[in-house]
């Protein structure tokens, strides 16, 4: 039987964090040199990494420089390859997915 991940915002948040903070320290910045890179205050930085807080735009600027925004972008594309997900608890019930 397939198992699921049930995620939350938090998880999510703390997911980006971790994610942006293991390219920052693989390119050997301190958040000191990722803020004069991304415009993005330290604190903020700090902040983000810590608790998963930030502004989208924010996010945006720090993701762009550690990491390529295509690949973020890829996300708000619809595949329309892709298998259908369920959209309610019913649907998973009745298909199995």
């Amino acid at each position: 039987m397939p198992s699921f991940l049930l995620l939350d915002d938090a998880d999510v948040q703390h997911a980006f964090a971790a994610h942006l903070r293991r390219l920052r320290e693989e390119a050997r910045l301190s958040r000191a040199a990722l803020a004069e890179r991304s415009s993005v205050p330290a604190p903020t930085i700090k902040k983000f990494e810590t608790t998963g807080q930030i502004s989208f735009r924010q996010l945006l600027l720090l993701w762009q420089s550690l990491d390529d925004l295509s690949r973020l972008h890829a996300l708000t594309q619809h595949d329309t390859n892709s298998a259908s997900q369920p959209s309610s608890i019913d649907e998973v019930l009745q298909h199995g997915f």
